[in-house]
């Protein structure tokens, strides 16, 4: 923080004739010096006028073949990737409503009938909110097939400004560290996600899973403090049924 010093007090004094002279003399020589410095800019810009417009037509150029590339080169890939996510995102679905789930799972990552899968598409597209998406969706795929590490390594890579999406890849991240038998972690990714969002569907959930394994990793106060917050915070929440038990336990110890 920068620190505001004050100025010492000076006492007012009067001008005297000779300094009024100097003053005066001074002004008309910053008005030559401003004249004289225009004048020189005026020649200047007559000069070399036909490089300055060389100059304003090759920004004006960048701009415009910047504007073309966006309109007729990322939108039509945007528009692609979003084509190929949709096949892959519908196996996706089928495998979380339980249809030959790891199957379905597999093809969702890999591609099936003429698509791209979400690896591809993360590949061919990385750059466009669907290749963001895809990011997201091959981790959670991953979670489901129970491989832990690329299940963390794609949500890690998962970025976005969607609040929700953030903090539910954080809470996944944390589940699959508690999978692998690493329960630091899990539960630090758990507090990141209810932090990442207090939204009603996700922030009861991590706060209860944070409370939980918190509670058996000997952070009693922490963890007494999530289950108190589901209760004022989110009272209609699942979770909020679960944690008077926790409380009344935590409480007593």
């Amino acid at each position: 923080m920068a620190t505001y010093k004050k100025r010492g007090y000076k006492k007012s004094i009067t001008p005297s004739a000779e300094n009024q002279s100097n003053t005066e003399s001074t002004t008309a020589e910053v008005f030559e010096t401003l004249d004289s410095t225009a004048s020189k800019t005026e020649e200047w810009v007559s000069k070399y006028q036909n490089f300055i417009l060389i100059g304003i037509s090759v920004i004006a150029l960048s701009v415009l073949s910047y504007l073309g590339y966006k309109s007729y080169i990322l939108e039509p890939k945007k528009l692609e990737a979003v084509s190929e996510l949709s096949q892959a995102q519908y196996y996706f679905e089928l495998a979380v409503n339980g249809q030959e789930s790891d199957s379905l799972f597999k093809r969702a990552l890999n591609g099936g009938e003429g698509k791209y899968g979400f690896l591809d598409i993360i590949d061919n597209y990385g750059g466009t909110p669907a290749g963001k998406l895809a990011t997201y969706s091959a981790g959670m795929a991953y979670l489901n097939l129970k491989d832990y590490a690329k299940a963390i390594d794609y949500l890690d890579n998962f970025k976005s400004d969607d609040i929700m999406l953030k903090a539910l890849a954080k809470g996944a991240i944390g589940d699959a560290f508690a999978q692998i038998g690493q329960p630091e972690e899990a539960y630090e990714y758990y507090v990141a996600a209810f932090q990442a969002s207090d939204n009603l569907f996700s922030a009861p959930k991590y706060l209860y899973k944070a409370g939980m394994l918190g509670a058996n990793l000997g952070k009693n106060k922490a963890a007494l403090n999530y289950f108190r917050r589901i209760k004022s915070d989110y009272p209609d929440a699942a979770e909020a049924d679960l944690v008077d038990v926790q409380i009344g336990r935590l409480e007593n110890l």
